[in-house]
């Protein structure tokens, strides 16, 4: 099923285009984000070789992942806002441009905070393609196929997971982690080109106005699913940006290992996805507290099972299939939550989901730097713990949306 609620476009104002190009349209979109999300989160397999190259800690190291986080969650609405009646197209390849260079400033970059700076263009980059990008599924495939076409773009969500990070650090493991943002930037370039090859014009169906956003927000279920995506993403990043510094102290695995580790971490949230994706549209509670719960679980276990090898790859796999699942657990709870008003939806998603991803970055390396990396994995997972409660007392309420399943009896 579609992570995303469709809503009524005017097809006749949209471009005619065969479906190869249409499915080919989708497909660039997807390698966008990819691009997007493990440029994203590529920091956390390099975290202590960049630290160390900088000569700072492991906890400030993580402001890499505070910085985009934060800037996306300021760029999102106000990108989108700004750009409304811009074709979406040239905004993405834009956006795609912009990307590149910022991978390759931080290859470059002579210190940390030029390093930082190209974060910043990151952040940029996250709040408007994804705001953009996450509902045009609708507008390049048929409408038979609309589902299918929004399943193939959230997949890349946990295929940077999967295939980024661990190339990313076995990369960063044999050549360096510069070699690894070089890498990222070539490939960004690649995905531009397949834009502008096969992506049609996309002229502004509705623009977006900050009217729509306040509108959006005033209502009850949209500031319950900014609250539940506050506690799960804080959870998640709070601990998963500092799970390289927790295998090498705590579980004392080598850099070969932790490879392996972060890529069957990766595998399992692909698994998390596709079968969240497939139940989360009739049971957004169900799919939504699961995942809670497998990833109270992992954090909360971790420093005790996690000192052993099997232990650890064992809990990073529970894990995996717990977060690949919240993506779209959480976009599908805002769609839900304003079906007459997706794209504010889908701004307020990206803006809350990545705000969240800095505040947990932030809080994470400030609680590592002062106590352990299995003090951060308990505080983890007792936030976690909080989200699923949030949805046991949501279902308890008897609370529901049209097209939802889950409702109790």
């Amino acid at each position: 099923m579609s992570p995303t609620t469709a809503h009524p476009v005017d097809r006749e104002a949209l471009p005619t285009q065969s479906p190869l190009i249409g499915w080919l349209a989708v497909v660039s979109v997807m390698l966008g984000i990819f691009a997007i999300v493990t440029t994203e989160i590529l920091p956390i397999g390099l975290l202590t070789s960049i630290g160390s190259s900088f000569t700072v800690s492991d906890g400030v190291a993580g402001l890499m992942m505070t910085m985009p986080g934060l800037l996306a969650a300021v760029s999102a609405p106000l990108v989108t806002v700004a750009t409304a009646r811009i074709d979406r197209r040239l905004m993405l390849c834009v956006f795609m441009l912009l990307l590149g260079l910022a991978n390759f400033v931080a290859a470059a970059a002579p210190d940390y905070w030029l390093l930082l700076a190209s974060r910043v263009m990151v952040g940029i980059t996250i709040g408007g393609f994804w705001s953009i990008g996450a509902g045009l599924a609708e507008r390049l495939v048929p409408p038979a196929s609309v589902g299918k076409a929004t399943a193939v773009i959230f997949s890349a969500v946990p295929l940077g997971s999967v295939l980024g990070v661990p190339a990313g650090t076995l990369l960063g493991d044999l050549a360096g982690w510069r070699t690894a943002f070089a890498v990222m930037g070539a490939l960004t370039v690649g995905v531009l080109i397949l834009l502008l090859l096969v992506l049609p014009p996309l002229p502004p169906v509705q623009a977006t106005r900050l009217s729509d956003l306040r509108g959006t927000f005033r209502s009850s279920n949209t500031r319950f699913a900014l609250l539940l995506t506050f506690l799960i993403v804080l959870a998640h990043f709070g601990t998963y940006t500092y799970v390289t510094p927790f295998l090498e102290q705590v579980t004392h695995a080598g850099d070969g290992l932790i490879t392996t580790f972060l890529l069957l971490y990766g595998a399992a949230g692909l698994l998390g996805n596709f079968l969240g994706g497939a139940r989360v549209a009739q049971h957004p509670r169900t799919v939504f507290g699961l995942a809670a719960g497998l990833i109270a679980a992992a954090t909360l276990l971790l420093p005790t099972v996690g000192r052993y090898e099997a232990g650890a790859v064992a809990l990073l796999i529970v894990w995996g299939v717990g977060y690949g699942a919240v993506p779209v657990a959480s976009q599908t709870w805002f769609s839900k939550a304003a079906p007459s008003a997706p794209e504010a939806a889908s701004v307020l998603f990206t803006a809350s989901f990545q705000a969240t991803i800095s505040i947990g970055a932030l809080l994470g390396g400030m609680v590592l730097d002062r106590t352990s990396p299995s003090a951060v994995m308990v505080l983890g997972g007792c936030t976690a713990v909080f989200m699923a409660l949030a949805v046991g007392t949501h279902f308890a309420r008897r609370l529901t949306w049209p097209g939802s399943a889950d409702a109790p009896e």
